[in-house]
């Protein structure tokens, strides 16, 4: 051999990575669990069989237990924990906040119930029929009623997380999780002989302490951040900070570190709306890597081989799978007939409760390796034993089997029954958004607020850039071609398509009232007109008088375009208002538009739950604001009346009251239309000079009189 082929063979010998079970290079393991997480939703699919469950069964195969591909080394630990985390913090993200405040009643009374009735059969099942002592069998029962929302993604990917079995379900958790793992705390101290004189108040102290700050200071923490920091990573980065400084804090305070997770998410529920770019990259980072990196370490607990080394270990594991399950499902059917909830929604509750794996895991180690003495022959007499451990490492994978399957089968079927009624609702016509673009710092905002107006199926947006016909200079194509990437970019990083629309057309206001027309536009969402950097005053023509303008295009455009316009001034982000404050002319509730404008702002209410919602119009304006409030629940809306002789003269007065974080709506009229009034015209620079530093929309509604109005009622 010739020493050049000596050398090749020797680097090629050298390079070489030789592979070892279990795996210890790093590249092979990370290869190896993304491609389980890869094919099992694509292979399981096809056998209709919930994908979560896939994910726990590989990781009993290529675990230490099974093929020994891979061990729960400190890697896997580490990623399943925030897997776990990742969870709790999704529900309490996820939820309907007004629908949590309207159903706390029913969580904490499903709370109570999947709690209790699982804790009596736990403390008779150790007691009566495995002769436990009485510390073992309470700590036998709060295994029993402790839960893991193992099947949320499921939920999650339907998109049913506002449900109100869903909402029941994540509250009930909460509930149960924390009773049974103050249990946990309790017993154990009872059982070791460590509670003390002040135990109680401490214990107290702690746990309100902890909850205080997270519920309290994470708000505020957060709104200052979003303000601050318009940066996708940094904003992403600094969730994460908060997810694992609230598990840190509810572990202190002698809590689970899920149960600091969950109010994080609760505290960041009103900053963060469901179709903000931010929220979805947090649901897809956890549900691509963090969540099935838990799953996967949950396999890998599973040791089938203990079961027939060990006799005990099936009978205790029998009795707690059957009186765990028949527990749950008890509580679930006792809480359907309370509640008045669907055969599917009880369903849906069942398998959202079933699953036992956080704090059943926390539970059962801990008690495990609570030593409280030893036999004769040395052996350590455990609080819960061997048999216990074993046991509870096959209940959770069979509740976890029946969790998934259950939530799997209802929440398909009332995922089916709303895509159904949402076929029959008249209102799914057409919210296409039209989103003209000129500037590039104003694009984000705008495709936000386009976003957040309208519902997500029935969605269509549309970015627009104008160029003049006259214009031949190739480099105005492509300054155009990047503002319209620039929306595009933005409505994808909240999971949504932009079309994009690049026309030339004999002028700007030409080109847009020939789009709305051309593709049915419903909404159509403008930036405030900028001359030198500076917003302009009045809105000529349209309002009537008025000398200084908004530019010539917007009052062209308004006049032009029979549709809903929002012209918006945006001085800080969309999900860091606080108030939003709508001031409703008289006789609004005539026009035409009535309804469609006032479905849209409820909806971004709705939607940036954070946010009040407070309209301020005359008194028989108010009475048809009320009637057209959601169908189901309270009224998300608070209502200021003012007397009938109220007219927007009056409007710098309440301007001067407007508190930092507000939002300001004004709907406003084109001239000779029903709600039209002359002071209009003041109304631009009101709130120009009285709102520096506050966001405001002025709104257009849809209006009879125009020779559009036919084209544009429906």
């Amino acid at each position: 051999m010739s020493p050049l082929a000596a050398s090749i063979a020797a680097v090629a010998a050298f390079a070489r990575p030789e592979i070892t079970l279990p795996l210890e290079d790093p590249i092979l393991k990370f290869l190896l669990i993304m491609a389980i997480v890869l094919a099992a939703p694509i292979l399981l699919n096809k056998l209709k069989v919930p994908y979560l469950l896939g994910l726990i069964i590989a990781g009993a195969v290529i675990g230490p237990h099974g093929l020994n591909l891979v061990l729960r080394d400190s890697s896997i630990i580490l990623s399943g924990t925030a897997g776990l985390l990742y969870i709790m913090f999704l529900s309490g993200l996820d939820l309907d906040m007004s629908d949590l405040r309207r159903s706390s009643s029913r969580s904490l009374l499903f709370g109570l119930l999947t709690f209790g009735i699982p804790l009596a059969a736990g403390i008779l099942a150790g007691r009566c029929l495995l002769g436990f002592p009485i510390h073992s069998s309470v700590l036998l029962a709060g295994l029993f009623a402790s839960q893991t929302l193992i099947a949320y993604p499921i939920v999650s990917k339907l998109g049913i997380t506002r449900d109100k079995a869903v909402t029941i379900a994540v509250g009930g958790t909460v509930v149960t999780d924390t009773l049974a793992l103050l249990l946990l705390t309790v017993v154990v101290g009872v059982a070791t002989g460590s509670v003390e004189e002040g135990f109680w108040w401490r214990l107290a102290l702690s746990v309100v302490g902890c909850i205080a700050c997270i519920i309290g200071l994470f708000p505020l923490l957060a709104r200052w951040f979003f303000k601050r920091c318009s940066d996708n990573v940094s904003q992403y980065v600094f969730v994460l900070v908060m997810v694992f400084l609230g598990a840190w804090l509810a572990q202190w305070a002698g809590l689970e570190p899920i149960i600091g997770a969950f109010l994080a998410g609760l505290a960041l529920n009103r900053l963060i709306p469901r179709t903000s770019p931010l929220m979805n990259r947090i649901e897809f980072v956890g549900n691509a890597v963090f969540i099935p990196f838990f799953l996967i370490g949950v396999g890998m607990l599973i040791d089938y081989r203990a079961f027939f080394r060990n006799w005990e270990s099936l009978e205790v594991a029998a009795v707690m799978i059957v009186l765990v399950t028949a527990a749950k499902y008890a509580a679930a059917y006792l809480s359907q007939k309370a509640f008045r909830l669907t055969r599917n929604q009880r369903t849906l509750l069942f398998g959202l409760s079933s699953a036992h794996v956080a704090a059943t895991l926390a539970a059962v180690m801990v008690g495990y390796n609570v030593i409280l003495g030893h036999t004769p022959d040395g052996e350590p007499i455990r609080l819960l034993g061997e048999s216990v451990l074993n046991g509870t490492i096959l209940m959770i994978l069979v509740t976890c089997t029946v969790s998934t399957f259950a939530t799997q089968h209802g929440a398909h079927q009332i995922a089916l029954k709303g895509a159904r009624r949402d076929e029959r609702t008249p209102s799914a016509a057409s919210e296409h958004v039209l989103i003209p673009v000129a500037h590039a710092g104003m694009i984000d905002e705008l495709v936000g607020l386009g976003i957040a107006l309208t519902k997500q199926k029935y969605r269509s947006l549309y970015a627009l850039k104008a160029i003049d016909n006259r214009l031949h200079d190739p480099e105005v194509q492509k300054s155009g071609q990047r503002l319209l990437d620039r929306a595009a970019e933005a409505a994808a990083a909240a999971g949504i398509h932009m079309h994009r629309l690049l026309r030339y057309d004999v002028n700007i206001v030409n080109a847009i009232v020939s789009v709305v027309r051309e593709r049915n536009v419903s909404d159509l969402v403008l930036g405030m007109h900028q001359v030198e950097g500076t917003p302009t005053l009045a809105l000529p023509d349209v309002l009537g008088g008025g000398a200084a303008a908004l530019g010539k295009t917007l009052p062209q455009v308004i006049e032009g375009s029979n549709v809903t316009t929002y012209i918006y001034c945006a001085r800080q982000p969309l999900p860091t208002v606080r108030r939003h404050l709508v001031f409703v002319p008289r006789k609004a509730e005539l026009e035409a538009g009535f309804d469609t404008w006032l479905l849209r702002i409820r909806h971004l209410a709705h939607d940036t739950a954070g946010a009040r919602l407070i309209f301020h119009a005359a008194p028989a304006t108010i009475d048809h604001l009320r009637r057209h409030r959601r169908r189901r629940g309270a009224d998300i809306a608070a209502y200021v009346a003012h007397d009938e002789g109220w007219s927007w003269d009056d409007l710098p007065a309440m301007l001067r009251e407007v508190r930092p974080d507000d939002c300001v709506w004004v709907v406003m009229s084109r001239r000779d239309r029903i709600s039209y009034q002359a002071a209009m015209n003041r109304v631009p620079g009101y709130l120009e000079e009285l709102l520096p530093h506050n966001s405001y929309v002025m709104l257009f509604p849809v209006q009879a009189g125009g020779d559009e109005e036919k084209m544009y009622l429906a």
